[in-house]
C-alpha cells in the first residue's frame, strides 16, 4: 500500500512537471503577441524616437523621463512623458507617422490641453 502511494506521488509530480511548460505556454504566447505588435508599430513609425522627443520637448518644456511607442485610437503614437518645472508629469502624444503633436495631458489622466493637427 505504501509503495502504491509513492508511485502515485511520483506520477502526479511527473505530470505536473511536464504540464508546466504547456500551461505556461499561454503566457509565452501573450508575450510573443506583444513583441509582434511592437515590431508592427515600429514598422509603421516614420519618425524616430529622437524626433518624437524633440517635437514633444518643443511643445512642453521640461525633462523627458520616459518615451514609448503605443497605439492610441488605432493610431501609432510616441508617448513622451515630461516632468515640467511645476513638477507635473505631462504626456505628449506624437503621431509616429507625421511627427505632429496630437495632444498633451497630465499624467493623472485628466486632459490638460488638446491640440489636434491635420494629418498629412
Amino acid at each position: 500500500m505504501k509503495k502504491m502511494g509513492i508511485t502515485t506521488a511520483v506520477i502526479t509530480g511527473a505530470v505536473l512537471a511536464l504540464s508546466g511548460p504547456v500551461l505556461g505556454g499561454e503566457k509565452g504566447g501573450k508575450k510573443h503577441d506583444e513583441v509582434k505588435e511592437k515590431f508592427e508599430m515600429a514598422g509603421a513609425a516614420k519618425i524616430t524616437l529622437d524626433q518624437a522627443v524633440k517635437a514633444a520637448s518643443e511643445k512642453v518644456p521640461g525633462q523627458v523621463i520616459e518615451a514609448e511607442l503605443e497605439k492610441k485610437h488605432e493610431t501609432t503614437v510616441w508617448e513622451v512623458e515630461i516632468l515640467t518645472a511645476e513638477r507635473k508629469i505631462i504626456e505628449v502624444h506624437v503621431d509616429a507617422g507625421s511627427g505632429a503633436v496630437i495632444d498633451t495631458e497630465e499624467k493623472s489622466g485628466e486632459k490638460k490641453k488638446e491640440h489636434k493637427k491635420d494629418r498629412k
